[in-house]
């Protein structure tokens, strides 16, 4: 029987380059990990499809699913519901594959509930300030928007505290080099391990 795949949730205030940086990670290392892909109720931005960034949904259409017990987290967040499908994930590590999770913070406190062995990594910004540029750059937000993400920003990052990890994104491709170094010594942690070698000592 394979061993079980390990859960990595990468998550990080709004503005910080979660997509960015998981979309580099996928290009890079995607042979590595299986990517879940998060369903929510916003419109899609220029360029975002669907079955691909996110599945997009309606409201009814999320909340049905939340009925039916068929998310692993989810969340509201500026007016849109964000989660996780459960279903691909358990699958997925039961075949002994890693999966990667990018999802809102308050997602992440409820994987953190029920899952005690995921890799919990907080994607930071170098600071506030280049934060805030990164969202008026966006171009997707009015002020009064911009301002609720800074000031749930600001909440967030004190939210930390609840993660394995932190990873400043200041370059891409370093934030994904860091995180890759992360899942690498994840892997080599006794308590995965132990199993498989006890039953090697147990065999005759």
């Amino acid at each position: 029987m394979s061993e079980k795949g390990m859960l990595i949730v990468l998550s990080g205030p709004s503005g910080v380059g979660k997509g960015t940086v998981r979309q580099a990670m996928v290009a890079k290392y995607g042979q590595q990990f299986k990517y879940s892909i998060s369903m929510t109720t916003r419109q899609p931005r220029p360029g975002e499809v669907d079955g691909v960034d996110y599945y997009f949904r309606t409201r009814n259409e999320f909340e049905t699913e939340i009925a039916n017990g068929g998310m692993l987290e989810y969340a509201q967040y500026v007016g849109n519901y964000y989660g996780t499908p459960l279903r691909y994930v358990n699958q997925t590590l039961e075949q002994g594959q890693d999966v990667l999770l990018e999802i809102e913070v308050k997602g992440a406190m409820q994987v953190r509930s029920k899952v005690s062995d995921g890799v919990f990594i907080f994607l930071t910004p170098p600071d506030l300030h280049i934060l805030q540029e990164r969202i008026v750059k966006r171009g997707t937000d009015d002020m009064a928007t911009i301002k609720r993400r800074m000031q749930t920003a600001r909440e967030e990052i004190n939210l930390m505290t609840n993660y394995d990890y932190a990873v400043v994104n200041d370059q891409v491709e370093l934030a994904v080099d860091r995180i890759e170094q992360i899942i690498a010594s994840e892997h080599l942690r006794v308590a995965r391990v132990l199993d498989t070698y006890q039953s090697m000592l147990g065999e005759d």
